[in-house]
């Protein structure tokens, strides 16, 4: 199929967002050994953001190409690294606390161990019990199970974006269906 089968087939809006600082995310954090040298001042691994951005860059210049391809369509651009990024480096001024800290998990640094992921469950003298929970309050934490976002980052999160500040062009999510001059 071509690449371009949704435009061909009458698509006009297209969302795209980037992707996140997969660098912050506890997933990373705690399975691959970082020296703190590569810890950039929030506590996420740089070389993951860099390559994060690196992505993004690539990306952006392929929205570019493809509104030339495409003149009738409207593209919007969504840079959610930045956004996430800076829920992250402002959590606890937002009442979110540690930005690192898993809502359901079991174990580790961050409250999140790879082999005893959200739901794991395990035997204890015979009977089935699950040892990895969600936290008291989802609402007070920025990350769900080591790799999602909670409920209340995600509306935080598009919060910033609803308006477009955060899209290029800068257009509010009302009026992402209609292409820019």
């Amino acid at each position: 199929m071509p690449k371009q089968n949704v435009y061909a087939r009458g698509g006009r809006a297209f969302w795209v967002h980037n992707t996140g600082p997969v660098g912050c995310l506890p997933y990373i954090l705690d399975r691959y050994l970082i020296p703190m040298t590569k810890m950039d001042k929030y506590g996420c691994a740089a070389p993951f953001n860099d390559v994060a951005q690196y992505f993004n860059e690539k990306l952006k210049d392929a929205i570019i190409q493809l509104r030339r391809k495409l003149p009738l369509a409207a593209i919007t651009y969504v840079d959610i690294y930045s956004v996430k990024y800076s829920l992250i480096a402002q959590a606890k001024i937002l009442g979110f606390g540690d930005p690192f800290l898993v809502c359901c998990g079991h174990g580790g640094k961050h409250n999140f161990n790879n082999a005893r992921r959200c739901g794991s469950t395990k035997m204890v003298k015979g009977k089935e019990i699950m040892i990895a929970k969600s936290c008291g309050d989802p609402s007070s934490r920025i990350i769900w199970d080591g790799i999602h976002f909670t409920q209340s980052a995600n509306k935080w999160m598009y919060g910033q974006i609803v308006a477009g500040a955060f899209s290029d062009p800068p257009v509010s999510v009302k009026m992402a269906c209609h292409r820019q001059k």
